[in-house]
């Protein structure tokens, strides 16, 4: 393929990185890599005066979230991968997510960049409740939440106006191929997820705290995440794949075996000494009427008192379902195969954990 250049929202990110590594490694030199940091800030010309010294560089910059300097981030792309999200399933604004990418997409539009790749998430599929059960689910039984919490609510909307805009005309006459990427729970080296729960799990004395002895589901690995964007992004490259990869959706996962949340988490630090903890829990639907009554005081206390729950039905549902999905359309159509065995993967990951308990203990 000819030269080309690429770029990453979220680059600083757990997925980001590893995405901006891999397209170095993989795509060889004289590719043009480009990190992108969206903040919501109104100081437009001061951002427009920075992109005007960075741009000459081209390598990473924070962009605020405006019309105008998103179109200026855009000139001269060939592919935009869109990671950016804030992960914070109780305190993420709807707003924020969902108009970033409409904004983005519009700036791709207007720059004329032709290809867009969104990182969704299972969550827009699945859990919808914790009686539901769905194994090996796959893009053809069109699951979705029902959910209006704020994380997943944010990506269904943000991935239904990326699904639509393929297909778009863009100002130089050329066609906008987008398409939407689904990956499980991701794990792996860097994972903020994993390094809350050491630090907390040290604070416990090496108990792990449960969140979800119930779940069934099939983690992937942050590595293979990474490795399916590169994929989606040299199809969508090939006009001989495009118009059939543009406008479709694909759940990506690995050979990670199927398993709870909690047994990932001692899987992964039992090396390390950290124990399951042993106490009994409530019943899983005491707990959801805890949390529906917990969600009733926070709008109860709104309008003086803003009161985050420590949990919510939705959190509960999501870590105490059992929901697993095939990847069987991206291995067809992108040629998806995980670089990363679940041997390699958590051999990486306990190394990493080492590393972390290393430096908090």
């Amino acid at each position: 393929m000819t030269a080309w250049s690429c770029l990453v929202t979220g680059a600083g990110g757990f997925l980001g990185q590893r995405i901006i590594q891999l397209l170095m490694q993989e795509e060889g030199p004289g590719q043009e890599f480009i990190s992108l940091k969206l903040e919501w800030q109104p100081s437009r010309k001061q951002t427009i005066s920075m992109l005007e010294r960075l741009w000459r560089k081209r390598k990473h910059f924070i962009v605020h979230l405006d019309a105008q300097c998103l179109r200026k981030a855009c000139q001269g792309i060939s592919v935009v991968i869109h990671t950016a999200a804030i992960i914070d399933i109780l305190g993420i604004s709807q707003r924020d997510h969902h108009e970033c990418t409409r904004l983005l997409l519009e700036a791709c539009i207007q720059a004329s960049v032709p290809v867009f790749i969104y990182t969704s998430s299972v969550a827009v599929a699945a859990p919808n409740s914790y009686k539901e059960i769905i194994q090996n689910g796959h893009e053809e039984e069109h699951h979705g939440t029902t959910w209006t919490a704020p994380y997943p609510y944010s990506k269904k909307l943000a991935e239904k106006a990326v699904l639509a805009a393929n297909g778009s005309t863009l100002k130089n006459g050329g066609t906008l191929w987008t398409c939407s990427l689904r990956p499980m729970y991701i794990y792996g080296e860097g994972s903020p997820v994993l390094s809350h729960l050491v630090v907390e799990t040290l604070r416990n004395n090496g108990i792990l705290r449960g969140v979800g002895k119930h779940s069934e589901v099939n983690p992937v690995y942050v590595g293979n995440v990474a490795w399916a964007h590169i994929l989606a992004s040299r199809s969508l490259r090939d006009p001989k794949k495009a118009a059939s990869i543009g406008g479709q959706f694909y759940y990506i996962s690995d050979d990670t075996p199927h398993q709870s949340y909690d047994d990932l988490n001692y899987n992964l630090t039992k090396k390390w000494g950290f124990q399951p903890d042993s106490r009994q829990s409530l019943p899983l639907s005491l707990m959801y009427w805890l949390a529906f009554l917990l969600e009733a005081m926070s709008v109860f206390l709104s309008p003086i008192y803003k009161y985050q729950p420590p949990f919510d039905r939705y959190l509960l549902t999501l870590t105490n379902s059992v929901y697993t999905f095939s990847y069987k359309k991206a291995q067809r159509d992108l040629g998806y195969k995980s670089l990363n065995t679940w041997e390699e993967a958590k051999e990486k990951t306990v190394e990493w954990i080492g590393s972390l308990v290393e430096k908090h203990k």
